[in-house]
């Protein structure tokens, strides 16, 4: 049992705490009653909105669809007011621009192709909506003044600002094809650039608006004019400076002219200056080819003005090919692709027409100077067609897309050139054979003769030009050995050729020769020519060309120079033959000589006076240019001879043979010797 006073105190504690819930729920009832209260009124605040929402709805819907109507209609006004300013202002547009077009593009291309746009525009507009109205035919009275002027204008930029390249600049840019470092780039500026820039509009506008080609035919017109008289232009540079030393050459670009050297010449030997330089050079090491005549007209002699003409035309076609293409980059910036072929093809006719006619023409002097048998004058082809031939893939290139006759223009002079070459050619070497055999035209002093010296200064060309030569005489084989044409096959047939003129010429010299009398001028003759052959052939290399199809060659003209040594020597025979030990008689010392012996003795010294006094005043006038040859034949002579008389003075210069001595014994030893020394010497 819980004692009384602890249930007390546990009743006490239950009954506060009762006591405090009461208070607490008495507490949440008022806080509810309260909130009741609250939703009460804030339903009530929340109705009364709704309804004056629903009465602000009700009014401004409608005035809301009223303002939308009245915007519609404003817009509509705008849109009315617009296109009435739009239509209006196609009536002003000739008004506007009148001034402007009356007056030009001059100075202000942009603000007049602006008014020609307008122009434009009231046309397409008239005629889509107003066909009948005055105001068309004006604008399109405007619109075709405009494009008259614009036309104008076009042709007067062309021709105002179209210069023609000068020489100099022509030079530097053809300048560094031979140069072994990559050469400047040098600016062709055909037009500045404020200046393009208008033409490129004005082509445009034309081509897009004004439906017009006439403008391309004035563009070809005035360029082809600047073409062709910038070609002729570098030809006459080179007319007025042929006076002076060397070619005409500029110097390099514009900008650096002060430090740069002038650039050096495009290489191109093998020019008839380059045949009087050897036949200069062959004087001066006694190999003179310059008495005795053919009808051959001589190398040496040419004018300078002939180097200066193909040197010219070699640098014009250059020209050609660098303009053509700076004409092309230009082109294709102004006239429209579909028109630029055309239009360059016609652009370039003039000049180029010029070069292929200046070609035909050289091929036509050369033709008439091989009938004259001027063969010198086919040197000019050589040259000329070798550069054709190099420049051929850049001429194609820069003429593709022309007309076919176009393209085959270079090609046909070139077959014209390898035709005539190869008929000079074939002509030379005829002629070397048959050239006439004219007495009064022989050397009188067996030295060369002009035949042979002409003859291997053509051939000496050839070195030059051997693929050029070789292709001139392939062009002509009908063989199938032709048809896989190669630089072994060309160098084959022109070892051939040489060897044909050689062994001609060989022929003819031996044919000539017997128009001497005596046979040991005629073996000076010979051995003068022969020797001059070979020193040729090895001093110009032209042996190991003709090493190519005949090995033996070099060995075989040494045969033929000794042989005419030999039929030489036998000339001084009826000398030595006098002081020769046979017939001589013999006799013992101190025994009396009969008068017969005696007789004898004196009838060899005479004879041997005689005949020697008599050689050498005979072959004191014959010649032996090469002086190691003449030093050689007069020292093997002057031994034969010195050994014999000798020993003939040696035997007889003691016996008493004659009551005067001196009659008979008029030359020492030595002295014969000196007479010797002095053969083959006019001079001394």
């Amino acid at each position: 049992m819980i004692p009384p006073q602890e249930a007390s105190v546990r009743r006490r504690e239950i009954e506060d705490k009762l006591k405090q819930e009461e208070e607490t729920l008495s507490f949440i009832r008022d806080s509810l009653e309260k909130s009741d209260q609250l939703t009460k009124n804030m339903v009530s605040i929340l109705s009364s909105f709704e309804s004056r929402l629903m009465k602000l709805e009700n009014s401004i819907i409608p005035v809301h669809k009223q303002t939308e109507n009245l915007q519609r209609l404003q817009e509509n006004v705008e849109k009315t007011l617009s296109c009435l300013d739009h239509v209006i202002s196609y009536y002003h547009v000739a008004s506007d621009t009148e001034k402007i077009i009356r007056e030009g593009p001059t100075g202000r291309l942009e603000e007049y192709l602006g008014c020609m746009a307008k122009i434009q525009k009231a046309v397409e507009y008239f005629q889509d909506n107003n066909p009948d109205s005055p105001e068309l035919n004006r604008v399109k009275f405007l619109f075709e003044r405009g494009k008259e002027s614009l036309e104008s204008e076009f042709r007067s930029l062309m021709t105002r600002h179209s210069k023609v390249v000068s020489p100099v600049l022509i030079l530097d840019l053809i300048s560094g094809e031979d140069d072994m470092e990559a050469p400047d780039d040098v600016p062709l500026d055909h037009l500045s650039e404020s200046v393009l820039h208008d033409v490129i509009r004005i082509s445009r506008w034309l081509v897009e608006y004004g439906r017009n080609q006439d403008f391309m035919n004035v563009y070809y017109q005035i360029r082809s004019s600047q073409l062709d008289r910038s070609i002729k232009g570098l030809k006459e540079h080179f007319r007025k400076s042929s006076s002076s030393s060397g070619v005409p050459y500029s110097p390099a670009i514009p900008n650096k002219r002060k430090d740069t050297p002038t650039k050096k010449p495009i290489k191109r030997p093998g020019t008839i200056r380059k045949a009087q330089n050897l036949l200069k050079q062959y004087s001066q090491h006694g190999l003179d080819g310059k008495k005795g005549g053919s009808n051959l007209i001589p190398l040496e002699g040419r004018d300078d003005m002939l180097d200066m003409e193909i040197d010219a035309y070699i640098h014009c076609v250059s020209a050609f090919v660098k303009l053509a293409q700076s004409e092309y980059q230009l082109l294709t910036d102004i006239i429209p692709e579909h028109h630029q072929k055309k239009t360059f093809d016609s652009l370039i006719q003039d000049a180029l027409d010029g070069l292929m006619m200046e070609g035909e023409n050289i091929v036509s002097v050369a033709r008439k100077a091989i009938i004259r048998h001027d063969y010198s004058a086919v040197l000019t082809v050589f040259p000329i067609l070798r550069h054709l031939k190099q420049t051929k893939p850049e001429f194609d290139q820069v003429l593709q897309g022309t007309a076919a006759s176009t393209k085959n223009k270079l090609p046909g002079l070139i077959t014209s050139m390898e035709t005539t070459g190869a008929k000079a050619l074939e002509d030379f070497a005829d002629n070397i054979k048959n050239d006439p055999d004219k007495e009064y035209n022989m050397p009188k002093d067996g030295t060369v003769h002009e035949l042979t010296s002409n003859a291997i200064l053509f051939l000496q060309q050839l070195l030059d030009f051997q693929e050029t030569a070789g292709a001139m005489l392939a062009s002509q084989e009908t063989s199938s050995s032709a048809t896989s044409y190669n630089s072994e096959f060309s160098k084959r047939l022109l070892s051939t050729y040489i060897c044909k003129v050689l062994g001609n010429l060989q022929l003819n010299l031996l044919s000539k020769s017997k128009v001497y009398e005596d046979p040991a001028l005629r073996a000076i003759f010979l051995h003068n020519n022969y020797n001059y052959i070979l020193k040729s052939l090895e001093k110009s290399e032209l042996i190991h060309l003709v090493a190519v199809t005949q090995k033996t060659a070099e060995r075989s003209y040494r045969d033929h120079i000794e042989q005419q040594i030999q039929t030489y020597q036998r000339s001084w025979l009826k000398v030595t033959d006098y002081i020769s030990e046979k017939n001589l008689p013999v006799f013992q010392p101190g025994v009396k000589l009969r008068d017969k012996e005696r007789q004898m003795i004196k009838e060899r010294f005479k004879g041997f006076n005689d005949g020697l006094e008599e050689l050498c005043k005979i072959q004191k006038a014959w010649a032996i240019p090469d002086t190691e040859q003449r030093d050689k034949i007069r020292q093997a002579q002057k031994t034969i001879v010195k050994e014999n008389y000798g020993a003939f003075l040696h035997r007889y210069a003691s016996v008493p043979f004659t009551k005067n001595p001196e009659k008979y014994i008029k030359y020492r030893v030595e002295q014969v010797a000196d007479m010797i020394e002095r053969l083959f010497d006019t001079s001394a």
